[in-house]
């Protein structure tokens, strides 16, 4: 996978529309006529679905309109053709909140590629149910909030964790083993805007000690899912997912560390794919383009 233009005025757009003739054209012709230069396109026509998906890099060039000029007259195109459109800019990094509870590789994970460059996040906060993971996020100089829940807390509690994403304008949230289930009403809010990591192949070792279970039918791979969180547990469209072969030497022990070192993989690539404007949802599955 490319990594995104990183100079000035480099800018997304991201389409949805029902597949037809001329779609491509009326994009890369607008973007043309304004004098923008197409970095990277990339689209998808799926004929299960009769969706078109679309996205293209670009950049303003001398004779250029600025960027909120080129929205304004970009409705027309996408008044022609019923869509569903985006322009974002790539330098803008993603407000995000990452949700955890005693497990620490994931976000430690996160931690570090967002320090290296490679997540080009503004991470909003930390929220967990238990107070373990505070000092690693304090230590970056992030808001950590403690929600913890019970049965008798969990309405009051998402209501709050809902504010504080409504309060900090975050855009996306990352359960980053976050070991509680949320309930539909916030599954919904969140639609497509919430990524959840699974140590599994879906929906395969569900439940307590999976690589244990693992470990008792003598696996030859293990692997890790990053996915959309949807009100069925475990079932959202998948994002990513890494996989690591396993041989018979491999104890239980031994599997739980590959599949650590999977989860993180998986989780951070779907991250990356989200936060630069990759992933498309296409009905329960997505479209991901990798290229530009």
């Amino acid at each position: 996978m490319t990594t995104l233009p990183t100079e000035k005025n480099t800018f997304i757009i991201t389409a949805t529309c029902r597949a037809g003739t001329g779609v491509v054209a009326a994009v890369t012709g607008f973007l043309a006529e304004r004098d923008c230069y197409i970095c990277a396109l990339e689209q998808f026509d799926d004929e299960s679905t009769d969706k078109f998906f679309l996205r293209a890099v670009f950049r303003l060039q001398q004779g250029s309109p600025d960027i909120d000029a080129i929205r304004e007259t970009f409705v027309q195109v996408g008044a022609k053709f019923d869509m569903t459109y985006n322009f974002y800019d790539p330098a803008q990094p993603v407000k995000t909140a990452i949700l955890v509870s005693k497990y620490d590789h994931c976000l430690n994970d996160l931690l570090y590629r967002k320090r290296n460059g490679d997540l080009n996040l503004e991470i909003t906060a930390v929220v967990s149910n238990h107070l373990d993971l505070m000092p690693m996020a304090e230590r970056e100089g992030i808001r950590f909030i403690h929600l913890p829940v019970s049965k008798d807390n969990k309405p009051e509690q998402e209501q709050r964790l809902l504010a504080i994403i409504q309060d900090t304008k975050t855009e996306l949230v990352v359960l980053a083993r976050y070991m509680q289930i949320l309930s539909n009403h916030l599954t919904t809010e969140l639609t497509g805007k919430c990524i959840n990591i699974h140590h599994s192949f879906l929906p395969g070792f569900k439940g307590a000690k999976p690589y244990h279970q693992a470990y008792d039918r003598g696996v030859k791979v293990i692997g890790a899912t990053a996915h959309y969180v949807t009100s069925d547990l475990d079932e959202g469209p998948i994002i990513e997912q890494i996989v690591t072969r396993v041989d018979h030497n491999y104890r239980a022990e031994n599997l739980v560390r590959a599949g650590r070192d999977n989860e993180c993989l998986a989780l951070a690539k779907a991250v990356k794919y989200h936060s630069e404007r990759r992933v498309f949802l296409d009905g329960n599955k997505t479209v991901v383009f990798m290229g530009g």
